[in-house]
């Protein structure tokens, strides 16, 4: 286990073009319009000391989810090492700990906090009475099991801020509209869960999973989870683990030193490098070589690495949001993800749906890469309602990269209105076999309901019974016999 482990943690404001950490330096310049960008304010930070591991996590996501940029420690050597780096302004503190009495972590304020002291929250078993009589100085306490009001109350009187301000520390107003949210599209039910999420993770420093199929958007949502944090004016870097040599990867991730083996002519700063202080998005994370997943272990847990070739030890501060289009799970059981590296990304998993599951989301999709197509090429064409109808009627398996090229070649065979011809043959037989369609009354018999469908699969082909038969999915013979019955 790591020294110190980050549960959620702001970096920097949207001001700082610059960071240094221990030799790591990000220089890059914002542009001018993001440099203008009101500075965002940090959340208060918290540090939660408990040697019970499964109730310090589900504490400090609690804590996390009020809108706190949270740490958490093991031990007094763990939480003295957070307090001279970090000066939380409050410690929520359990006063059983492995190798000393919780009343031992007071005595180290003095020497880093420089007369400022944070305020201190004691979490015990004992009544209110019995923690006042050993526990001195502290400005409040909690009495196990902790109650979520509770906890709400001592939060709120630590910061002199609610619940509601925290949450909006660091979002914009203006990101979230019916039928949008930052880079994504979508008024959808099922959209709109994943923007709840995004709008909950994205001030923390919380790792995050993304999930869903190949093609659901998973670098757009990873990227708007960036620009919703406090680390949008730092670098986002995007790598595709799964399209990099597997005996270059390392060197990509970590950088390497001049000389540290053949090719290797100068330096080179990796990705954790150049992301110092920004967000790292690690797509198909399951592509990664197993043996790099160890090293990638540590660097999530101890914030520091070293290059090809060197062994001097860099830290970095880096949010990790990583993809993939396979089930977590059973990439662990297939021996594609270590099962320790999982827990370490998985803090807060995001399941992207597909495009099938998105409903009325596929009009306004498709209309928004056609307007894009027409304010590039300067054109005015449009959707007929029936080639409309075509496209929300589709599954398409490709998801929304599937959609947007099926546009795009449709734009280009239109002239002025795109119908249903200028799609490719599966999108145009899906229409066909969809046809008319006709009200089933309830209560009616399957016999009456199998004539109707035969009847009305007939007219949509015209009487070819051939055709019909196909779209049925039932021989012609079967289909001769129902006409002889129907007639009788």
């Amino acid at each position: 286990m790591s020294n110190l482990h980050v549960v959620n943690s702001a970096s920097q404001s949207v001001g700082d073009s610059r960071a240094e950490r221990n030799g790591v330096k990000v220089s890059e310049k914002l542009p001018h319009h993001e440099a203008q960008t009101p500075r965002v304010v940090k959340a208060p930070q918290v540090l939660i000391v408990d040697s019970d591991i499964n109730s310090l996590s589900l504490l400090a996501q609690l804590v996390a989810k009020e809108g706190f940029i949270t740490y958490t420690a093991t031990s007094l050597a763990e939480a003295q090492k957070c307090i001279s780096r970090r000066c939380p302004e409050l410690i929520l503190l359990d006063l059983t700990l492995p190798e000393s009495d919780g009343r031992d972590l007071l005595k180290v304020f003095s020497a880093h906090q420089k007369g400022k002291h944070p305020q201190i929250v004691v979490i015990s078993d004992s009544s209110r009475e019995a923690v006042n009589q050993h526990a001195q100085p502290i400005t409040g306490y909690l009495v196990k099991p902790i109650q979520l009001p509770d906890l709400r109350r001592v939060l709120d009187n630590a910061s002199g801020t609610s619940g509601a301000e925290r949450e909006s520390l660091n979002c914009r107003d203006d990101v979230r509209k019916p039928d949008r949210f930052g880079r994504l599209m979508g008024s959808s039910r099922v959209m709109q869960r994943v923007y709840d999420q995004i709008e909950r993770v994205a001030p923390t420093c919380a790792s995050v999973l993304l999930t869903g199929e190949s093609g659901t958007g998973k670098e757009v949502v990873a990227q708007t989870i960036h620009e919703l944090s406090s680390r949008r004016g730092a670098p986002f870097l995007p790598v595709n683990c799964g399209a990099i040599s597997p005996q270059l990867i390392e060197s990509e991730l970590f950088g390497h030193e001049k000389g540290s083996f053949t090719g290797a002519v100068r330096d080179h700063r990796g990705f954790f490098e150049r992301a110092n202080g920004g967000t790292l998005f690690l797509d198909e994370i399951t592509e990664m070589p197993v043996e790099l997943q160890v090293k990638l272990l540590r660097v999530l847990e101890t914030r520091f690495f070293a290059r090809v070739g060197s062994d001097r030890e860099l830290e970095t501060d880096v949010r990790i949001v990583a993809a993939t289009n396979r089930t977590p799970e059973d990439a662990v059981k297939e021996g594609f993800l270590r099962e320790d590296l999982l827990y370490r990304l998985q803090v807060f998993p995001i399941h992207l749906p597909p495009v099938r599951d998105r409903g009325e989301d596929i009009g306004l999709l498709a209309s928004y890469f056609l307007a894009e197509l027409n304010r590039k090429e300067r054109a005015s064409k449009r959707f007929s309602e029936a080639a409309m109808e075509a496209l929300e009627r589709y599954h398409w398996p490709g998801n929304l990269r599937e959609l947007k090229n099926v546009v795009y070649r449709a734009f280009i065979m239109a002239d002025d209105v795109i119908e249903g011809t200028h799609f490719p043959g599966e999108i145009i037989n899906d229409e066909k076999i969809v046809g008319p369609s006709f009200t089933v009354r309830v209560g009616s018999s399957v016999a009456e309901v199998e004539k109707n469908l035969i009847m009305a699969t007939l007219e949509q082909c015209e009487g070819k019974k051939e055709k019909a038969a196909e779209i049925l999915g039932v021989s012609v013979k079967t289909l001769y016999n129902r006409l002889k019955d129907y007639e009788l």
